[in-house]
Order: structure tokens, then sequence, then C-alpha cells
């Protein structure tokens, strides 16, 4: 049996009271508690910033890497491994600004991660900067007279490169928020999940009672996740309502399963042969 107590972490959690990231953090738990998957059975991989402070409050395999390269580091974990399970926390700069390019290459390889973008509009690790999301007009303490870039559609891009499967979620719905991370984790292939996350410390505006306001949840018998077409529809909507769930999914080759070493087992549980290596590198 598999339990919420197997992913309690010792340490200490240091997010603002309020934060949109606890929410996160329990759906996480819940979803990989309803999969059954034990701790010694998943990756937990982040960048920089107070998302990617989620591995910290995980019991399981973590790895906290650079700013903006969780990906890459992601992709060279299931590489080497590709029978465990890869989730990747970060944040909306994390993943869109600094991580972007990676991101665009992610996709692009169908690589099996489960990815996780909690989405505030801000660097709220830096005191509250702009993110790649923010909104024309929103005042922060460095854009003091207000955002004038346009803001970055997640939704949008993940569909335009070919995600296998985009879908967006709240942090203030965890149980909802639950089912997509259980969705995301069992597709196999690229999966990102653009998340609402409201930062209390530093928007102002996009407050829990806000998004309640506007998130409604995707109806399963209007919209089927199959229809491309569909999906860049809803993307391209800029609507007073916000649809929440999976805007999109179809499986397809995934990169790992493409590479032929692969197929009779991981990297890692291969015997380790430097005569191979000597008749690769000794040549002239």
């Amino acid at each position: 049996m598999v339990s919420i107590k197997d992913y309690e972490s010792d340490y200490a959690n240091q997010w603002c009271p309020g934060c949109g990231n606890f929410g996160i953090l329990k759906a996480m738990q819940e979803a990989l508690v309803q999969l059954k998957i034990l701790p010694h059975q998943i990756l937990v991989v982040s960048g920089i910033g107070q998302a990617a402070k989620t591995p910290h409050f995980l019991k399981c395999n973590c790895f906290h890497s650079l700013h903006g390269r969780a990906l890459p580091l992601a992709t060279g974990a299931k590489v080497a491994n590709h029978e465990l399970t890869i989730i990747v926390n970060t944040g909306d700069g994390d993943c869109y600004a600094e991580g972007g390019n990676h991101l665009l290459h992610a996709i692009r390889r169908n690589i099996d991660l489960t990815v996780l973008v909690h989405n505030n509009s801000v660097y709220g690790l830096t005191r509250g900067q702009a993110s790649p999301t923010a909104q024309i007009g929103m005042v922060t303490k460095m854009q003091q007279k207000g955002v004038i870039n346009t803001p970055l559609k997640p939704i949008l891009l993940a569909l335009s490169l070919g995600a296998g499967f985009v879908a967006r979620g709240f942090s203030g719905d965890s149980q909802h928020l639950s089912e997509l991370i259980r969705a995301g984790i069992q597709h196999k292939g690229f999966s990102i999940i653009d998340i609402l996350q409201p930062c209390v410390s530093f928007n102002p505006k996009d407050i829990y009672q806000w998004y309640k306001q506007h998130v409604n949840p995707l109806d399963d018998s209007q919209h089927d996740p199959g229809d491309y077409e569909k999906a860049l529809m809803m993307a391209t909507r800029d609507e007073s309502k916000i649809p929440i769930g999976i805007f999109f999914q179809k499986e397809k080759p995934n990169f790992t399963d493409q590479i032929a070493a692969l197929s009779d087992g991981p990297l890692v549980s291969k015997k380790f042969n430097p005569d191979r290596l000597e008749s690769v590198f000794g040549r002239r």
C-alpha cells in the first residue's frame, strides 16, 4: 500500500502562507498514491524558483537543477532509465523564459515526462518581477508602469508544437488538478500541465477568489480531447471564463521507444564494458 505519509518530507516548508504551490504539492501526492507509485519509482526534477522547491517537500528521488535547465536533465535521466516515472516541477519563468528553448525540443522529441508548470505570472523567488505570462498592464516592483509585452499563451504554444498531452489546471481545485496529473503521468509521451497558481505575496490581482470566478472546467460531454482543431480554437480565445482540463491528448511514438538500444531494458541495468568504448575512441 502507498499512502500520503510515504511522500511526506522532513524538510520545513518555506512557502508563504496561502501560496498556490501547496495545492499543487497536495495534488501531486494524491495522484501518486492513487496510481500506487512508490517513492523509489519516481524522480522529481526542478529548476530554480519557488515552484522548483517542490522536490524538497516530497520524500522520493529528486534533483534540483539550474535555472531553466530541468528539462534537459530530466531528458537525460529518462534515457538512462526509461522505466522511471519522471515529473518536472517548474515555474512559468523557469520554464517559459530561461527554459523556453529546452521546452521546444522536449515537446519535439516527445520524451515521456510529465511537466507541471506553476504559473503565477511572476518570479516569486526574486520578489515578483513579471514573467512571460503576465498580462499587459500588470504592475510590479520592476514594471512600475505596467507590463508592455504581449503575454505568452502556454496552451497555444504547446499545441502548435505538437505536444501529445496538453492541459490546464488550477491549484485551488486540488481534486481536479490531481486527476489531471494522474492522466498526465499515465500518458505515454510528453505531458504538460499549465497550472494557474495564485501568488498571494506578489500578484494581488490573480487571487483565489478571482480564479474561482473565472475558471471553468471543461465539460467532458461537450469537449473531445482528440479534437485538435477545437483545442486550438479554445487556446486562442480570450474569455471571461478560463477553461481548465485536458485540451488535447493523442499518443504517438515517444523518444525512448524509438531507441533500439533501449528495447531490452534501461541503460542503468546494462553492464559497463570499457572495451567497447575503447574500440570507438581508440580509432584514428
